[in-house]
């Protein structure tokens, strides 16, 4: 009972403690959405507006005074208007000067103006101390509560103790403030919300060009092929029976680019003797996009899945099955039942579910809630461990599924080998080197230099 009591009194407003006087400069969503929030966790809001009317938008227990004399009821003064109206601010210095000015402002464009709003607002204010905030939340997030997907607030300025005072604001407003050091930090926090998906664009980009590739290529052997040298009109393949080509090999290739930087990273680290170099920028770039790499594949396994599910539906798989029925019956023979066949085919079937059992476990622990509750071994066992072991099954999948082309030569159609057997190319050769590199008398060495031992000394300086 007193643990229930102690957890609601923690959650409501401590209106015993009052705190203290924040000025808002504007009355737009995001200064009202602001004042409102503020006001529930036991702040007194005043508004600095040209009109002081009080409208029905403002909060009901907020003052709203002209801008002069709102500023000299509080510290500290949240700056909710656009760079262009500024300029009203200069003649207010006075009264601003050695104030905490919190700009919540942002572009329209990246790098709109040489330098940042908040710059600019120190220029204009050199008497003042400015700090950038709020701008990473917006208005809707505020009122409405959800404030899942927009908690962290990032904070910068050139003033310390001005600094703190707002992050005391953030944690006081239930989000979660990240220094991000002085005011040359602006630019880069103001240029975030504009930013759409940053560390996706390269997996995304590469996913699409991969996708057309193997799609086009499947369309050249299975379809314009048989059309022309067969005289079977299979345009009805690019429904199901390509994509479901295609995303199994999606699934495969980009689970093993996940694991691939990681190669080239132990042996750069093997060659220069050293783990105080930096890697080359194409592959710390690679490095930080793998889970995103990751959670695509495992989309397209998700796909892949969904197709072998629905492919007994089709009117193509009814008619052969049929027409084997029939066959069997004119000639009056039934096939015997082929256990090599039915072994490859439990064997490949069993092999993809576990796989992809594992491909989920490792989409889940990426997760940032899963995440947070697991520490960095546990992490680091599930990630790389079994992540390893879900890229040897799923090759081992196909490996065993389209294994016997390999030396079929109906499968090279116009010379060309079948999809699966390009598919296998990457995570044959990441599996390979990972066998090499786990030997011992590398490994061992490898472990060394990780733990920061180096055959030169000199590259540490």
């Amino acid at each position: 009972m007193n643990k229930n009591s102690s957890n609601i009194m923690a959650l409501a407003p401590n209106t015993s403690n009052k705190r203290e006087t924040v000025c808002i400069f504007g009355t737009g969503d995001f200064g009202r959405a602001l004042g409102h929030k503020m006001i529930q966790c036991g702040y007194r809001v005043v508004y600095g507006s040209r009109s002081t009317q009080i409208s029905n938008l403002i909060p009901k227990d907020a003052e709203v005074l002209g801008h002069a004399e709102a500023a000299q009821k509080a510290a500290i003064i949240i700056i909710a208007i656009q760079r262009q109206h500024y300029n009203f601010l200069t003649p207010l210095a006075e009264i601003l000067h050695g104030k905490v000015l919190v700009d919540i402002s942002n572009n329209l464009k990246l790098n709109q103006y040489p330098e940042s709003n908040a710059e600019y607002l120190a220029q204009l204010l050199p008497g003042s101390k400015v700090v950038k905030a709020f701008n990473t939340v917006s208005a809707w997030a505020l009122q409405s509560g959800t404030l899942d997907a927009s908690r962290q607030v990032f904070v910068c300025g050139d003033d310390v103790e001005a600094k703190q005072m707002v992050m005391n604001i953030v944690r006081a407003l239930g989000l979660t403030p990240l220094d991000k050091g002085s005011l040359l930090a602006a630019q880069e926090i103001e240029n975030y919300p504009l930013q759409l998906f940053p560390m996706w664009k390269f997996p995304i980009f590469l996913s699409l060009g991969l996708t057309a590739f193997f799609f086009c290529y499947c369309l050249a052997l299975d379809v314009i092929y048989t059309y022309i040298y067969e005289n079977n009109n299979f345009s009805f393949f690019i429904a199901i029976t390509i994509p479901n080509r295609v995303c199994p090999v999606m699934a495969l290739i980009l689970l093993a680019l996940v694991y691939l930087p990681g190669i080239f990273a132990a042996i750069i680290q093997l060659y220069r003797g050293t783990k105080y170099r930096r890697f080359p920028d194409w592959l710390d770039k690679w490095m930080l996009c793998r889970k995103q790499l990751g959670l695509i594949a495992l989309a397209f396994a998700f796909l892949h899945v969904v197709f072998t599910l629905v492919s007994p539906m089709r009117a193509f798989v009814s008619w052969r099955t049929g027409k084997g029925i029939i066959s069997q019956a004119l000639n009056n023979k039934t096939e015997p039942l082929n256990h090599t066949n039915a072994w490859i085919s439990d064997s490949y079937l069993a092999l993809g579910i576990l796989g992809f059992f594992l491909f989920v476990l490792l989409g889940i622990t990426s997760l940032p809630s899963v995440s947070s509750n697991v520490n960095w071994r546990e992490f680091r066992f599930v990630q790389s461990k079994l992540g390893y072991l879900a890229l040897i099954l799923c090759t081992a999948h196909t490996l065993v599924y389209g294994g016997k082309w390999f030396l079929s030569p109906s499968a090279y159609r116009w010379y060309l080998p079948n999809i699966y057997m390009l598919s296998l190319i990457v995570p044959c050769a990441v599996l390979v080197v990972k066998f090499v590199l786990i030997i011992p008398c590398i490994d061992k060495p490898l472990t060394q230099i990780r733990q920061g031992w180096e055959r030169n000394p000199k590259y540490s300086e």
